[in-house]
């Protein structure tokens, strides 16, 4: 294995220079290790003997598991940060990641509830009254009235969230504002108050009734609950319901910049993905409202 003070440095160097999140650091270990071991890496000598075609038969080994195009390519990512990195670092003489291209990616649209299925009297009845209901509902209402990531809700502390609106600390540490609607206030009131009454004092904004911080595997899957409960899609994570919010933002007017501000998008193409789902909605709207865009009224043509 590669020397345990090599993981530790290339991790620092994500904290402290890439400002990479630690969702992302340990995303990034775990990719590392795994091609560690499939090419027998034990020193820094044999980093050096690392070359491109070694990477591709990594890549078909994944291929052959199954990953899909999308994961093996955030692997692949790993190991540009990384041979950057030890190239910087005079770790290798050369990058052998160059050389390397990835399997290209599926076009696969983001998955999204539809609003029937998110109104507030179907919701209802799915959370409790007591403090983990209450809980629950604002988290799920965060993720989908705000399109906050699961790690930047985990994240949120009390001083962070206002009447009117919410900071939220995003990829790289970039902080961004998102405002927040009468009725989310509402639920957030109610949710300080059952915190007041359980006498909860840690300073994160969400947290376990007994007073500690949520943590992701907790938060997915109770929203995958929820959402279980709630609609019949395959694809059942908090994500979802940030592929939701944008779709409905969209759907209902909002611009791809205000959408990409919101969001936290480095830069518009990562939101310009949700324009197909919005097109999608209008070609139905168009179908069933146009009279020449009815099926139905379409057999004139023929006659």
């Amino acid at each position: 294995m590669v020397p345990f003070f090599m993981h530790d440095s290339f991790l620092e160097y994500l904290i402290a220079e890439k400002r990479f999140s630690e969702h992302t650091c340990v995303a990034y270990r775990k990719d590392l290790e795994q091609f560690i071991e499939y090419s027998g890496i034990e020193s820094e000598d044999d980093l050096k003997e690392v070359t491109s075609k070694v990477i591709r038969g990594w890549i078909v080994e994944l291929m052959e598991k199954g990953l899909a195009p999308q994961s093996v390519n955030r692997k692949l990512s790993t190991l540009r940060t990384y041979f950057k990195w030890l190239r910087r670092n005079s770790i290798v003489e050369s990058n052998p990641m160059q050389l390397v291209k990835g399997p290209k990616n599926s076009k696969r649209l983001p998955s999204f509830a539809q609003k029937k299925e998110l109104a507030p009297e179907r919701l209802d009845i799915l959370f409790s009254n007591d403090f983990e209901g209450v809980r629950d509902r604002l988290m799920f209402e965060f993720f989908y009235q705000t399109g906050i990531r699961l790690s930047e809700l985990i994240g949120l502390k009390l001083n962070d969230v206002s009447i009117d609106k919410i900071k939220v600390l995003g990829k790289r540490n970039k902080e961004r504002l998102i405002p927040i609607s009468k009725d989310l206030n509402e639920l957030i009131s109610h949710y300080k108050k059952a915190r007041i009454e359980l006498e909860l004092t840690d300073t994160s904004f969400f947290v376990l009734k007994t007073d500690k911080k949520l943590y992701p595997k907790f938060v997915y899957r109770r929203i995958n609950s929820y959402l279980s409960s709630a609609t019949d899609m395959k694809k059942k994570s908090p994500h979802v319901l940030r592929h939701t919010f944008a779709t409905h933002m969209l759907n209902n007017g909002a611009g791809l910049e205000v959408l990409k501000e919101l969001l936290g998008h480095a830069n518009l193409s990562a939101t310009q993905i949700y324009t197909h789902n919005s097109f999608t909605e209008l070609t139905s709207i168009y179908s069933q409202s146009h009279p020449r865009g009815q099926k139905n009224n379409t057999l004139w043509i023929l006659k």
